[in-house]
């Protein structure tokens, strides 16, 4: 299952929503990605959300395998516009 979003926050995706992002990824037993341009990391690893130096304006997918994906997908998305991260 996966879900698009935009990156709305000016500061693109910096490290306090990012950090806010991976702490709601942690908690289900679901494999969680994040895929930007053509690159796709773990949504459980800070050290790889950081890495893609996400910019206001990109477009990301969110990406679950497993048991809970759906509720996964539901709860990073409210995450995303409870934060004002993406839109």
């Amino acid at each position: 299952m996966e879900k698009k979003f935009t990156v709305s926050d000016e500061a693109g995706l910096h490290a306090r929503p990012a950090t806010v992002l991976v702490n709601a990824a942690s908690k289900f037993s679901s494999e969680l990605f994040l895929e930007y341009t053509g690159r796709k990391v773990n949504l459980k690893s800070i050290m790889g959300v950081m890495s893609l130096g996400i910019r206001q304006g990109a477009q990301i997918t969110i990406i679950a395998e497993g048991e809970d994906e759906e509720q996964a997908i539901q709860a990073i998305e409210q995450v995303l516009k409870s934060q004002n991260i993406c839109k």
